[in-house]
C-alpha cells in the first residue's frame, strides 16, 4: 500500500512522540475520519500533554519544522506546506480527554485517538475562538448525526453548557432529527 504523503507526515510525527514517551492524541480532521466523518483536510493535529511542549517543540524542529505560533495553549508548525497543530492539555478536561484516547486502528497506522465526545468538544471551542469556522459547526453536525444512537448526550451537553452553548446543543440535534 503506499502512503499519503499526509500519511507519511502523520507517521513520522507519530513515530517521534511514541520514541519520546509523550501522551498525545489524534484531533482534528483525521479523528474525524476515524469517526466515520470524511472530509478533507491538510495538517495534523493533535492533543499532547503541556509539560512536553519544550520537548515536541526541539523535536519538531529537528524533524525540519518552524514554529509559527507558539502560546500556553496551543503551537502551530511549518515544513514547506506540511502542517501540524498542536493543542496543549493543561486544564482538567483536555487533560482527562487525553487521558481517555484510545488505540485506534486506520487507514494511516495504529495511534492513540480523541473519542467522539471530545472531538466535539474541540471542534466547539475552535468554531468559539473563531465563529468564522463555519466548518467547526458542521464537522459537529456530521458527527452527532452519525453517533446518534451511541453519543454520550450529556456529557457533550455539558461541553456546550461550559460555552454557554446549550441552546445551540439542542438546535444542532434537531437539524439531525
Amino acid at each position: 500500500m503506499t502512503r499519503s504523503r499526509l500519511g507519511k507526515q502523520l507517521a513520522e510525527v507519530v513515530s517521534v512522540l511514541n520514541r519520546m514517551g509523550v501522551p498525545f492524541a489524534l484531533i482534528g480532521g483525521l479523528a474525524l475520519a476515524v469517526h466515520q466523518v470524511i472530509r478533507a483536510t491538510q495538517d495534523v493535529d493533535f492533543l499532547v500533554a503541556s509539560e512536553n511542549a519544550e520537548e515536541i517543540d526541539k523535536a519538531l524542529t529537528e524533524l525540519g519544522y518552524r514554529c509559527v505560533h507558539r502560546s500556553a495553549d496551543a503551537g502551530n508548525y511549518l515544513r514547506d506546506d506540511e502542517r501540524i497543530d498542536l493543542l496543549y492539555a493543561s486544564r482538567p478536561i483536555a487533560r482527562r480527554l487525553l487521558a481517555a484516547a484510545v488505540e485506534q486502528k486506520t487507514a494511516l497506522g495504529e495511534f492513540r485517538v480523541i473519542g467522539v465526545e471530545g472531538l466535539i468538544a474541540f471542534k466547539l471551542q475552535g468554531w468559539i475562538n473563531d465563529p468564522h469556522r463555519t466548518q467547526d459547526l458542521e464537522d459537529i453536525r456530521a458527527l452527532l448525526r452519525v453517533h446518534r444512537t451511541t453519543l454520550k448526550t450529556a456529557e457533550v451537553r455539558e461541553y456546550f453548557r461550559l460555552f454557554d452553548q446549550e441552546p445551540l446543543f439542542d438546535e444542532l440535534q434537531h437539524s439531525i432529527d
